[in-house]
């Protein structure tokens, strides 16, 4: 797709402020959620403004000539966990959230260091196309799953009893456990999220100028306003099937009379909790975050590269040469380690963002930087990220079949130039393709090496032992 502003390229002021809220809202369900799993008292406005500053960061460092979004990494969810986990008191654990993520950041200093001085082609040989297109495609392979399971599910959550079978002393027991589920029937949230993917679709394909170039917001009102229309209809015949938006996340904002806190307030800055837990730690629990984060780092240095390749056959710029690599480290990890220290989550480059640039044609770095600044405004105004919280998952889940599917697509462009009836690359893409599909993943202790980079390293590894091959 050709672009329609390319990344040099400034939009008048009144679109860049439309074109920037598409891109938070391609970014912001999965950079909210993180800090919600982690729990812990965690602020998802927090993460989000963290998550802006980290993107500014970013910017700064890749001298503005890469149109990436910086979000909460859900690479780290294991190693945030175990930051918590080993420490004595929660103020601790918040001092180590930021001590593991200056970790994760120094190992992409160090790298970028040693990019530096080496230069980008030793990466070039060892991840050519035939081994980064199919990782690309993987990256939104691995999250389709995500997508549609998000497709059959609402907003409004209840409490369920639910049973499983387990074995005890060689005898089956079902054991019932407490699960939040959807009340939605799953086929009316289907047919939302449907809608809201079919007015993507139409609307990138058939729209004209500003409608082509904000599909993804008028996807996402489209869907919601179906989803209320629903919801309402539910509430007033009592019927929870219909029931889909959780309004409660918006009116929670005045149920306590209107005041200052219902439209502005201040996010639960990591750092603040962290000042009180510094005097609790020690050198056996930094041992354990560097443990908890070091290897993370360079699994998603990895999943780093193919996310600027990827970015980079879509802007027809190779971002590895220009700014180069270095660049882009230092950008991702400064960024993640400012994040964090804000939010408490290392931040990564966004294959939504880079899903949203491929779709509508606007790779323009005023449109980040603009959407990082109003991801630090916004996570002071109440209403719009009660407003975002809202938004149902069937809604997203049509938004993401479209954005994780162009991921994959990017991916298999890539592979284009690649000639398949040779054996020795037929081998490589098959082997990354079935080894990221399957979900092959590595655990050594706490560290996990994700779906994503087993498939790359064993690519990796592939391509090497075939590349002296004769051409069969």
């Amino acid at each position: 797709m050709k672009l329609i502003y390319g990344v040099k390229d400034k939009p008048k002021f009144g679109q860049l402020i439309v074109f920037a809220i598409q891109q938070l809202l391609a970014i912001m369900a999965a950079t909210l959620v993180v800090p919600v799993i982690i729990g812990n008292g965690m602020s998802p406005a927090a993460a989000l403004l963290g998550a802006g500053v980290g993107t500014l960061v970013y910017l700064c460092f890749t001298k503005f000539r890469s149109p990436a979004f910086l979000g909460s990494s859900f690479a780290f969810l294991g190693s945030m966990a175990a930051a918590f986990a080993g420490a004595v008191s929660t103020a601790a654990g918040y001092a180590g959230l930021i001590i593991g993520a200056f970790f994760a950041g120094l190992v992409y200093v160090v790298i970028a260091i040693i990019v530096k001085l080496a230069g980008v082609n030793w990466i070039n040989k060892l991840m050519p196309a035939v081994v980064i297109g199919p990782t690309v495609s993987i990256i939104g392979l691995s999250l389709a799953g995500n997508a549609i399971g998000d497709l059959q599910s609402g907003g409004l959550k209840a409490a369920v009893e639910v049973g499983k079978v387990v074995t005890e002393n060689d005898v089956d027991i079902i054991k019932y456990a407490t699960e939040y589920q959807s009340v939605a029937n799953p086929l009316i949230c289907v047919l939302i999220g449907l809608i809201t993917l079919a007015t993507v679709i139409l609307c990138s394909t058939y729209g004209k100028k500003m409608t082509r170039l904000i599909p993804f917001i008028i996807g996402i009102l489209t869907g919601y306003a179906v989803a209320a229309v629903f919801t309402l209809i539910g509430n007033a015949a009592n019927i929870d099937a219909l029931k889909v938006i959780d309004f409660t996340k918006i009116t929670s904002l005045w149920a306590n009379g209107v005041n200052l806190e219902t439209f502005l307030t201040l996010p639960d800055f990591t750092f603040v909790e962290a000042i009180k837990g510094v005097k609790d730690i020690d050198g056996t629990y930094i041992a354990t975050l560097a443990v908890a984060y070091f290897p993370v780092a360079f699994v998603v240095f990895a999943e780093h590269i193919a996310d600027h390749k990827n970015l980079s056959s879509i802007i027809e710029d190779d971002l590895l040469e220009n700014p180069g690599l270095h660049r882009t480290l230092l950008g991702d990890g400064v960024g993640s380690m400012a994040g964090a220290f804000f939010g408490g989550c290392p931040n990564t480059t966004y294959g939504e963002s880079v899903g949203c640039v491929a779709i509508t044609g606007n790779a323009s770095v005023y449109t980040i930087a603009t959407a990082a600044i109003l991801a630090i405004l916004i996570s002071f105004i109440s209403p719009f990220v009660a407003f975002v919280n809202s938004i149902p998952a069937c809604v997203m889940g049509g938004v993401c079949m479209a954005l994780y599917g162009f991921i994959a697509v990017s991916g298999l462009k890539m592979v284009q130039k690649v000639d398949l009836n040779n054996n020795k690359n037929l081998f490589v893409v098959s082997t990354i393709l079935i080894a990221g599909i399957g979900g092959l993943t590595l655990t050594f202790g706490k560290v996990t090496i994700t779906s994503i980079a087993c498939a790359l390293i064993l690519g990796i590894l592939v391509n090497i032992m075939v590349s002296k091959a004769k051409e069969q």
